[in-house]
């Protein structure tokens, strides 16, 4: 496999070892969930990752999978949504042959999601159910004059713009420079921020919201309410990522869940968990 997945399974193995009787009914095992994450992470992470996650672990196997140039992945030139989306292919296959047939919940955050959507209109048929938390597949709603303003924006900037800029600079900016605390620099996190800013952005990724619609996939989309978040950061980032989910809700058919704060998953791991399980089930 190309990619580092950390697994977590805790469920209750009380049971194991005990001589099968008539009366005991099979039981069949909970498909497995594949999270795939965003930027400056990892899928292990307790900052921006799915460290929060952890308890939804004791009811089925949890894959958090690295992308290419995070965690405990191999290096990479340039981190690329395409890529990464055939290693959730891969990744998707191996789960879903290990749970049996049904395939597996993919659950992708931020430039994740964009991998896990490409993934699903890819491997339909792997894929039990989609999960998407703020999805930054802004191309998708580009209709949108809030995200239409944003393409604009980023699509203008200036070519070389992070030529000399450090991965700790560019952390420091992009958390200090908002109002928000910076995580500690440690060597783990700057590798992430590098790669982070080398990725080929995702306003290139081609959406193919007709195959997954098709698919008729189960779709449920996570959303802060971006109330405290600082203001810059809830103008320019929050406002877009928040049209966005509206968006890929209606044109999936999906359901929208808005959480408080602007990091559903670890700022309220117990609303996105409950969330999640009831999806799940």
């Amino acid at each position: 496999m190309a990619v580092h997945v950390t697994v977590w399974d805790d469920r209750d193995r009380a049971g194991e070892g005990r001589t099968p009787t008539a009366s005991m009914a099979p039981v069949t095992p909970a498909a497995p969930a594949l999270f795939v994450h965003n930027i400056f992470s990892w899928g292990s992470d307790s900052t921006y990752g799915f460290a929060g996650q952890r308890p939804l672990a004791d009811s089925r196997r949890l894959l958090l999978m690295d992308r290419r140039g995070y965690g405990d992945s191999p290096d990479t030139a340039r981190s690329d949504f395409d890529v990464d989306a055939e290693d959730v292919v891969e990744v998707l296959g191996d789960g879903a042959r290990a749970a049996g047939p049904g395939g597996a919940h993919l659950v992708g955050h931020g430039n994740g999601a964009v991998a896990a959507l490409i993934a699903a209109a890819r491997r339909p048929d792997l894929v039990r159910s989609l999960a998407l938390i703020q999805p930054s597949a802004f191309t998708a709603a580009a209709h949108h004059p809030v995200v239409a303003g944003l393409l604009d924006r980023v699509r203008d900037g200036v070519p070389g713009s992070l030529d000399g800029v450090t991965p700790e600079q560019y952390l420091r900016a992009s958390t200090e420079g908002l109002g928000m605390d910076m995580p500690e620099p440690t060597s783990r996190r700057l590798r992430a921020v590098a790669t982070s800013m080398g990725e080929r952005p995702v306003w290139e990724a081609e959406i193919p919201l007709e195959v997954i619609r098709s698919a008729a996939l189960p779709v449920l989309v996570i959303c802060g309410t971006w109330e405290p978040a600082p203001a810059a950061y809830r103008e320019h980032v929050g406002l877009p990522l928040m049209a966005v989910a509206e968006s890929l809700t209606d044109s999936l058919a999906g359901r929208l869940l808005r959480v408080p704060g602007y990091y559903p998953h670890t700022q309220e791991p117990a609303a996105v968990n409950a969330a999640l399980r009831e999806f799940w089930g």
